[in-house]
């Protein structure tokens, strides 16, 4: 006997290496494929099969993306409204030839420049076009990407943070991804009016933790949800931490930052296999790929669910997480063990199928009244 449960444990471990060396092992269920992943390909199996979707456009902050890759054209937002290439600002919106968003760090309308491999790979992530047979699927099959970049290898400027936000709001985007940080912000309460007028408009926030594995409840890491002013906080931000694909201790990425205040959930974020420049793929580590997977899980709740206010999406994703009921390494710290409540106010990581169960509830209630 003790022989079969050896093989059956070693049988075990390697089907959660082989999965783990998959490229969509995040879509995995913990379940039934004992995988810490986030139950997509259940949800469409089940939950979505057969179901209406409204179109949603899910800016992307970051670094620019690669708008012709072959996993991304078909689900680039396209402003309409512009002619590319006349120099003419077509839709009078400020910006000429934005017919693919606008890159901030140079103030023009080339988004795919330069340096551009992290956000591609974000927006893979989140949107890459699903059962096309090329690369990847991505999270969300109803989403619009809209790249706007503002930084590229340095921290980036919260003036272009805040212009970012500016315009991802005021061309149609219901969800803001960021997935990038810093420890010093001279300038927050420009970002913060940005912030403040995006919640104004029901937009979801949903930003990465930061890769210093150091708790952000001490330690700044901006832009953050908290006013400068330490009274109040974005009611629709969602903080995220990054984790990995097998439930034991090591769970938590070892780089992850985390808050039990702060951080409101974590998602996968390890070995993320997803779109990269000159339609390529690659693996990347960090909360930058965990902050996507909940933007992209959060489109999905917004597509089929449009009635959904943003803030009510942040609490529902909180609230249906899978929760973690054993010990973890604390992040940085190797040997010390912390609950998992620890490290995130909500104590789980975030579920794709379990928020649509409970986004569905939720749209029942609200009929009701």
């Amino acid at each position: 006997m003790k022989r079969i449960l050896n093989i059956l444990f070693v049988l075990a471990a390697l089907t959660t290496a082989t999965y783990a060396q998959q490229p969509g092992w995040l879509h995995k269920d913990l379940a039934t494929d004992q995988i810490f992943g986030i139950s997509a390909e259940k949800a469409y199996a089940g939950l979505l099969k057969g179901k209406k979707a409204s179109s949603i456009i899910v800016a992307v902050l970051d670094a620019g993306a690669d708008y012709k890759h072959e996993d991304l054209r078909n689900i680039i937002w396209k402003n309409k409204k512009e002619t590319p290439d006349n120099g003419k600002d077509d839709d009078k919106n400020g910006y000429a030839d934005d017919k693919y968003g606008w890159n901030f760090f140079e103030d023009n309308a080339v988004v795919d420049g330069k340096d551009c491999d992290h956000g591609t790979h974000v927006s893979g992530i989140i949107a890459a076009e699903r059962n096309n047979g090329l690369g990847i699927d991505g999270i969300a099959d109803h989403a619009l990407i809209m790249p706007v970049r503002m930084v590229t290898t340095g921290d980036e400027r919260d003036i272009d943070v805040a212009r970012a936000i500016y315009y991802a709001v005021n061309n149609g985007a219901r969800i803001i991804n960021m997935s990038f940080g810093k420890t010093f912000s001279p300038q927050k309460s420009m970002v913060d009016s940005a912030v403040k007028y995006a919640v104004s408009k029901d937009v979801l926030f949903v930003h990465a933790a930061g890769n210093s594995h150091k708790d952000i409840d001490a330690e700044d890491n901006f832009p953050k949800a908290v006013y400068l002013d330490g009274g109040s906080a974005a009611a629709s931000w969602i903080e995220v931490g990054a984790s990995g694909f097998k439930d034991d201790r090591s769970l938590a990425a070892y780089f992850s930052n985390y808050g039990a205040r702060t951080v409101d959930l974590f998602a996968p974020g390890v070995r993320i296999f997803s779109t990269i420049p000159g339609s390529k793929y690659e693996s990347y580590n960090g909360t930058s790929m965990a902050a996507p997977v909940v933007t992209g899980i959060a489109a999905l709740v917004r597509a089929y669910f449009p009635e959904l206010t943003a803030v009510q999406v942040k609490e529902i994703l909180v609230k249906s997480v899978i929760k973690v009921t054993h010990d973890v390494q604390l992040p940085g710290k190797a040997g010390t063990l912390v609950p998992f409540s620890q490290l995130c106010s909500s104590g789980g990581v975030v579920n794709a199928y379990s928020a649509l169960v409970l986004a569905e509830e939720y749209s029942k209630e609200r009929a009701s009244k």
